[in-house]
């Protein structure tokens, strides 16, 4: 069994549950909410599902969309700063087991960068997770910038996690199966990541480190055609100092979150580097147990299962 490190492992408050509530319209009405109890729980369940599978470390973070979906700047504030001293005290409690990503209010951009400082430095956390769009704004918007700044200066990452639009497109009418998890988050948040990049954040920001779930949200497959394809672009005064393609070979890392299939891991790890690629089971809505009989049978060598498993995760999350 191989030793491992998962990123994308979820919790819930008490206080968070309206929150999620909101992504009741993703899910089936007689599944949602199933997965409370072991989103609440610390201890022998998730701890024993973890271990039935090697995982040495769970990097915990709020199931969203948290403050994400809060519309009163100074409630998303103090809200965020509760669950992060939740986290915080959770991860000193156990904390050769968990770890933890920050939950930020970027309703207020300088507010957050303090608040990422704040978790990495005294709440022994490894960076941020970003539940999609905050009030209709995405984080390539010039106010990130302070957000991007503190995180590089810091040397941790950014994970962009799934939410819905704040509008419903229309090719999704009448086509209610694909408004969440079967295909609209995959949409938004690979698109939330392309905005990051085409934006020049990156360029501005060249020690910024991106996370993406899922497998890398299906881009790693598409690099290619985003290098040819937006070199004839309509891109006005866009400019980057790369192809789109280096960017995620230099600032992009995924996991296996929620994918648990052998061809989209071998593209990711052959098209963006088996050091980017990282395990995690996007716990408790998947099963560890499938997650970590596929991954240990999976076609990697042994390095490669290694650099995936943990030390790619050690080496991003300064473990």
């Amino acid at each position: 069994m191989t030793k491992k490190i998962a990123l994308e492992e979820h919790f819930m408050h008490p206080d968070f549950v309206d929150y999620w509530s909101k992504t009741a319209i993703n899910i089936s009405p007689a599944l949602f909410g199933k997965a409370r109890d072991a989103l609440e729980d610390f201890g022998e369940q998730r701890l024993g599902a973890m271990d039935q599978i090697g995982i040495e470390k769970s990097v915990l973070s709020l199931a969203g969309p948290g403050v994400q979906a809060e519309t009163e700047t100074k409630t998303a504030v103090r809200m965020a700063k509760q669950v992060n001293d939740f986290l915080g005290q959770k991860i000193a409690d156990t904390p050769t087991r968990y770890g933890g990503f920050a939950h930020l209010a970027l309703q207020d951009p300088t507010e957050a960068a303090n608040e990422l400082e704040r978790c990495v430095r005294d709440l022994g956390m490894s960076g941020a997770m970003i539940n999609g769009c905050s009030n209709g704004t995405y984080l390539d918007d010039d106010r990130y910038s302070v957000v991007w700044e503190r995180a590089a200066d810091l040397g941790v990452p950014l994970y962009i996690h799934p939410n819905n639009p704040p509008d419903v497109p229309f090719m999704y009418h009448n086509h209610p199966e694909l408004w969440g998890p079967v295909w609209s988050w995959t949409v938004e948040t690979g698109n939330h990541a392309l905005r990051v990049l085409f934006s020049g954040v990156f360029d501005r920001f060249p020690k910024a480190k991106l996370v993406l779930g899922h497998m890398g949200e299906t881009l790693p497959y598409q690099l290619w055609r985003f290098d040819s394809r937006w070199e004839i672009s309509n891109r006005g005064d866009m400019r980057l100092e790369m192809k789109p393609s280096e960017y995620f070979k230099r600032n992009v890392w995924c996991t296996t979150a929620g994918v648990y299939s052998d061809e989209p891991l071998r593209c990711a790890i052959d098209a963006i580097g088996a050091d980017r690629v990282m395990f995690s089971v996007d716990y408790p809505f998947e099963r560890p147990k499938e997650a970590g009989d596929w991954f240990d049978a999976a076609p990697m060598t042994d390095e490669e299962r290694a650099k995936v498993g943990r030390e790619n995760a050690i080496a991003l999350l300064n473990l």
